[in-house]
C-alpha cells in the first residue's frame, strides 16, 4: 500500500529492520551533516561511504556517476614505457600529413576531414606506440575498429612508417584509377590495410562486442585460441546516440567480456554542434556503462589542472565542472582569460578566491588546450587500467578539443566538420606549435608540402621498433586463405532424391541440409548456426541437443524440456549463435563468423536464417558492412514471399527483399523453388566462397514455410539452377498449332504457374513450357557483364538469352514477389515480355485469398497468359473474357 504521501515503499521499507535504533542514529548522523555542514558535504560522504562498501564487497547498489574528473589521479599513473618526447615529435608529424592531406584533396574538391583525428591523435598513437598487437606476432593480433572520420591520421602513420607514399595520400579519395585511398576504412578497398569497415555509424561499437564474443566463441570451440587478441574500438561521442551504438552493452558485461575495450573521444562535438548542449555527455555515458555492467574509466583533465584540484579545498571547483553544460564548456575553449574569469569562476565566491591564485597563462592553458584525450601519460594510464581490469568490458571515456592544434579558427568550432582545409598561415602557426623543421620556403599557399623525418630518421626508427615489438604494423589485414574441401556428396544426394509424397516445406529442406553438412568431419565443425531466437520456427530444434547453443557459462539449469528428445542445450563450446530478439545482433554474429578467414586465419561458414522480412529491411546497412569486410557465408531469408505467411500481416509479408538485395554487387541472391535446387545451390557457394579460387562474395537464399511434395532432380539442370533458369517442365501441346507461351517462375510461386500450365493445356488449348528461374539477379548479372563486354568489343550473348532462344511464344514471368523483382531480366528476353508479382502492402488471410488479391494464383496467371496471346492475336478475345468470368476475376 502507498504510504500517506503517496509514495510507494522502497525495498529496503520492505525489509525487516533488525536494529531500528541504530538505523535511526545512521539517519539523524547524516542529517547532522547535511545542517551543520551542508549538503555537498553530505553527498560526498555518502559517495564515499558506498564506494567503500563497493569496494568491500557489501552488496549494495554501485554508483553510476562519479565526479567529473580523472578515474586514474595523477599520483596513481603507472610509469610511462616509452620516451615521450620522442612520441610527441611522431605525433606531430602524423598531425602535419594528416592536414596537408585533406587540404591538398580540398583543391580538387574531394573533401575530407581534419578536426576529428586533430582531437584523437593521441588516443591513437599511444595505443600503436604500446598497446596494440599486431599480425606478425604469436594469435591473430588485436583487432582495431577505428573511427571513421579519423582514416587521415591512419593514412599519415602509414605514411611515415613507409607503408604508404606521397602518391598514396595525393589520391586520397581518388580511387577510380586503381591507385587511391578509400575516405574511410573499407577493406574492400583497401583490403590490406583495413579490417573493419566503421563511418556507418553505430555499426563499429555493435561489431566490436560482438567481434569480442566472437573471439571467445572460436576459443571455447577449440577452433582457435584467441584469449591473446584484444578488441579496441574508437568512438565518437555523438556516435553513441546512434541505438546501434549501445544496443549489445549488456550482452557485453553479462558474458565478461574483458577482452573488449571501447575508447569515446568527448570531444563534445557533433556533426554540426554540441553533443549534449544543455547536459554532460561524459556523465550520462558514465550512468549507461556502468549501468550496463561496463568498467568505466575517464581521462578528462590533462596535467595542467593538476594545480587548481589541489587549490580546490572546498570542492567547489569540483562541483562547477560537474554543474557546467558541455556547450558552456566548449564556449570557454574559445574565449579570453577574462570571460572564463567572469563566467566560470564567479560562479562562487571560494572559486574567486581560487581563480585569484592562477595567472591568466595557466588558466587558458587549462581551459583551452589541457585535456586528458591530449596527454600521452593521461591515455597511457587509462588503457593499462583497460587492459588490467577483469571480468567486465572497460570504456575508456577521454576528452578533448576537437581540432586541436590546428588553430583558433578550427578548435571547438561548430563548423569544424565541414572545414576541409588550412591556410597558409594556419599551417605556419600548426608547424611552430609542433616544433616541426619545416622551412617557410616550402610552404606554398597552394600546395603545402608533406614533411617526412626521413626512412632512417630517429622517429622512423623508433616507430617501427615499437611496431615489431607489438607483433608488427597496425591496422593491418592479412589473408592466409586455406581453401576447405569439399563436404561429402552424401548430404546432396539424399536431397536430390526428393521428398516422395512426402510435403516439405523448402526452409525444412535447408536445415535438415544444413544439419547433414555439420556432421562432415573435415568441415562440420566449421559451420556456424546463428538464429534471432525463433529457432524452432525454422525447425532447427533438432540442432539443439546435437549441435548445442553457445553459451560461455554452459547450462547452470536444468531445463523444462529435458525429457525430450530435442530439449533446449546450452553448452560453453556449443555450435549454435540463438541470439535472441536481435537481428542487428545476429547481423553482427554473421559478419564476425564471415569474416574470421582473415580475422584469425579461421575459415568458418556461417548461415543465419531470420524471418525472411527482417532481414535486408530492417538489417541492410551491416549487409553493405558485411561485403565491404568480404565476408561469405549464407544469408537465409525464411518463410520468404508476400503470400506464404499472411496470416502474420503486413509486417511480416515481404515482397521485396530480392530488391533490396540485388542493389548488393556482393550479394548472390537466389529464390529456390525445390529441395534439389537448393542444394545445387549450396554446394556451388561452398565451392565458390571456400573452394582453391575462392571469391569474395555471399549467397542470400529465399526459402519458404509452405510444405509441398519435393521432385527428385531432372537430370542435367545444376548448370541452369546455378546461373539462374531452366526449363522444368515442357508442355506437350494437344494439337501441333496449338498457341504457346513461356512461364517463368520462382521459389514457391513456380506451383501456381504449373497449375496454370494444366488449365491452359486442359481448358483452353494452350501449351504452356514451365521454367524454373533460382534466380532472377544472377540472370541480370550476367547480362549486365555482357553488355560490359561489348564496351570492350567483345560480344557476347546473356545467358538468359541464350536459354529462351527459340522458345515459342512470349514470357510471363511470375513470383511472391514485387514485379520489378523479375522485371530485372525484361531487357534481354526477345520474346514479349509480362510479368505478374504481389506489390503493394501485404495482408492477413489465408494464402488462397492473398494470391487472388494480389493475382498471382493460377487462375490469375491463365487469364494474364490468355491476354498476352490475345494481344497477339493467337487466341481470340472472348477467350480473356470468358477466362475471368469462369474464374471470378
Amino acid at each position: 500500500m502507498p504510504d500517506p504521501v503517496g509514495k510507494l515503499p522502497s525495498e529496503l521499507d520492505q525489509l525487516p529492520d533488525r536494529d531500528a535504533e541504530e538505523t535511526a542514529e545512521w539517519a539523524a548522523s547524516l542529517d547532522a551533516v547535511t545542517e551543520h555542514a551542508g549538503p555537498h558535504r553530505a553527498a560526498y560522504l555518502m559517495r564515499r561511504t558506498l564506494q567503500h562498501a563497493e569496494r568491500a564487497g557489501v552488496p549494495v547498489p554501485a554508483l553510476l556517476e562519479t565526479d567529473y574528473l580523472n578515474t586514474i589521479p595523477t599520483a596513481a599513473e603507472p610509469a610511462f614505457d616509452g620516451d615521450e618526447a620522442m612520441e610527441t615529435r611522431i605525433a606531430g608529424w602524423n598531425r602535419w600529413n594528416a592536414a596537408a592531406m585533406v587540404t591538398r584533396g580540398a583543391r580538387l574538391g574531394v573533401g575530407g576531414h581534419i578536426a576529428t583525428f586533430a582531437s584523437a591523435a593521441w588516443l591513437y598513437e599511444t595505443g600503436f606506440n604500446h598497446f596494440f598487437r599486431g599480425k606478425e606476432g604469436e594469435g591473430s593480433g588485436d583487432q582495431l575498429y577505428i573511427q571513421g572520420h579519423a582514416s587521415p591520421g591512419i593514412y599519415a602513420r602509414a605514411f611515415l612508417d613507409g607503408r604508404l607514399t606521397e602518391e598514396h595520400l595525393d589520391n586520397f579519395r581518388q580511387e577510380a584509377g586503381g591507385k587511391g585511398l578509400p575516405s574511410y576504412p573499407h577493406p574492400r578497398r583497401l583490403p590490406w590495410l583495413w579490417e573493419f569497415p566503421t563511418v556507418s555509424m553505430g555499426l563499429g561499437p555493435l561489431s566490436a562486442i560482438y567481434q569480442a564474443r566472437f573471439n571467445r566463441y572460436l576459443t571455447n570451440r577449440g577452433i582457435k585460441d584467441t584469449s591473446a587478441s584484444h578488441v579496441w574500438a574508437f568512438l565518437g561521442d555523438g556516435e553513441m546516440d546512434e541505438p546501434e551504438s549501445t544496443a549489445a552493452l549488456a550482452l557485453a558485461a553479462r558474458e565478461g567480456l574483458d577482452n573488449l575495450t571501447f575508447v569515446i573521444n568527448c570531444n563534445l562535438q557533433r556533426l554540426d554542434g554540441p553533443v549534449r548542449a544543455n547536459f554532460k555527455i561524459v556523465q550520462e555515458l558514465e550512468s549507461q556503462f556502468r549501468g550496463a555492467g561496463w568498467n568505466v574509466v575517464k581521462s578528462l583533465w590533462g596535467s595542467a589542472w593538476d594545480e587548481l584540484f589541489a587549490l580546490d579545498t572546498t570542492g567547489a571547483l569540483v562541483r562547477r565542472l560537474r554543474a557546467v553544460p558541455d556547450a558552456q564548456f566548449q564556449t570557454y575553449a574559445t574565449r579570453d582569460v577574462a570571460y572564463i574569469r567572469d563566467h566560470f569562476f564567479g560562479a562562487e565566491p571560494a572559486l574567486a578566491e581560487l581563480a585569484k591564485l592562477l595567472t591568466d597563462a595557466k588558466i587558458a592553458e587549462c581551459f583551452h588546450t589541457s585535456r586528458g584525450g591530449h596527454e600521452a601519460r593521461k591515455v597511457y594510464a587509462a588503457y593499462r587500467a583497460a587492459l588490467a581490469h577483469k571480468g567486465a568490458p572497460t570504456v575508456v571515456l577521454a576528452q578533448t578539443v576537437k581540432g586541436y592544434t590546428l588553430g583558433a579558427g578550427f578548435e571547438s568550432r561548430n563548423a569544424n566538420h565541414q572545414m576541409k582545409k588550412l591556410s597558409g598561415e594556419q599551417f605556419r602557426a600548426m608547424r611552430d606549435l609542433l616544433e616541426l623543421p619545416i622551412p617557410d620556403s616550402t610552404l606554398n599557399e597552394e600546395l603545402v608540402p608533406y614533411a617526412h623525418p626521413g626512412a632512417d630518421s630517429p622517429e622512423v626508427r623508433y616507430l617501427q621498433e615499437r611496431r615489431a615489438e607489438l607483433g608488427g604494423p597496425a591496422p593491418a589485414r592479412r589473408v592466409h586463405a586455406v581453401a576447405l574441401p569439399q563436404p561429402s556428396e552424401k548430404a546432396f544426394q539424399s536431397v536430390y532424391k526428393g521428398s516422395g509424397k512426402q510435403s516439405v516445406a523448402t526452409t525444412m529442406a535447408f536445415v535438415r541440409l544444413v544439419k547433414d553438412l555439420m556432421r562432415d568431419k573435415e568441415t562440420g565443425r566449421r559451420w556456424v548456426p546463428i538464429v534471432p531466437d525463433e529457432a524452432r520456427t525454422f525447425g532447427m530444434e533438432a540442432l539443439f541437443p546435437s549441435a548445442g547453443i553457445y553459451s560461455p557459462l554452459g547450462q547452470t539449469y536444468d531445463p523444462v524440456d529435458r525429457d525430450q528428445i530435442m530439449y533446449y542445450k546450452e553448452a560453453k563450446d556449443g555450435q549454435i549463435l540463438n541470439e535472441g530478439i536481435t537481428e542487428a545482433g545476429s547481423m553482427a554474429d554473421f559478419i564476425a563468423a564471415a569474416t574470421s578467414y582473415a580475422t584469425h586465419g579461421e575459415t568458418m561458414i556461417p548461415f543465419y536464417i531470420f524471418y525472411s522480412m527482417f532481414g535486408w529491411q530492417r538489417t541492410g546497412d551491416q549487409m553493405w558492412q558485411l561485403a565491404d569486410q568480404l565476408g561469405k557465408g549464407f544469408i537465409v531469408g525464411a518463410t520468404a514471399g508476400r503470400t506464404t505467411l499472411t496470416g502474420e500481416g503486413l509486417q511480416h509479408a515481404d515482397g521485396h527483399s530480392h530488391l533490396l538485395a540485388a542493389t548488393n554487387p556482393a550479394s548472390l541472391n537466389y529464390d529456390p523453388a525445390f529441395a534439389y535446387e537448393i542444394a545445387v545451390i549450396v554446394k556451388d557457394g561452398l565451392r565458390r566462397m571456400y573452394g582453391p579460387d575462392a571469391e569474395d562474395v555471399f549467397y542470400y537464399l529465399t526459402v519458404y514455410n509452405e510444405p509441398m511434395p519435393q521432385p527428385a532432380m531432372p537430370e542435367g539442370v545444376e548448370e541452369g539452377i546455378v546461373k539462374g533458369l531452366y526449363r522444368f517442365k515442357e508442355g506437350v501441346p494437344a494439337k501441333a498449332d496449338a498457341p504457346r507461351l513461356q512461364l517463368l517462375a520462382s521459389g514457391t510461386a513456380i506451383h501456381w504457374a504449373l497449375e496454370a500450365q494444366e488449365l491452359l493445356a486442359a481448358e483452353w488449348g494452350v501449351t504452356a513450357d514451365v521454367w524454373s528461374a533460382t534466380s532472377w539477379g544472377e540472370l541480370r548479372r550476367e547480362a549486365l557483364e555482357c553488355d560490359e563486354a561489348l564496351l570492350r568489343g567483345e560480344q557476347r550473348t546473356p545467358y538468359v538469352t541464350r536459354a529462351l532462344d527459340g522458345a515459342q511464344g512470349p514470357v510471363l514471368a511470375v513470383s511472391d514477389w514485387m514485379r520489378q523483382v523479375p522485371d530485372q531480366i525484361s531487357q534481354w528476353v526477345e520474346q514479349d515480355y509480362s510479368s505478374l508479382g504481389t506489390d503493394g502492402f501485404g495482408l492477413s488471410d489465408t494464402r488462397e485469398a492473398a494470391r487472388r488479391h494480389f493475382g498471382v494464383d493460377a487462375r490469375s496467371i491463365t487469364v494474364a497468359a490468355l491476354a498476352q496471346l490475345a494481344r497477339r492475336g493467337e487466341v481470340p478475345a472472348s477467350s480473356v473474357k470468358e477466362a475471368r468470368e469462369r474464374y471470378g476475376l
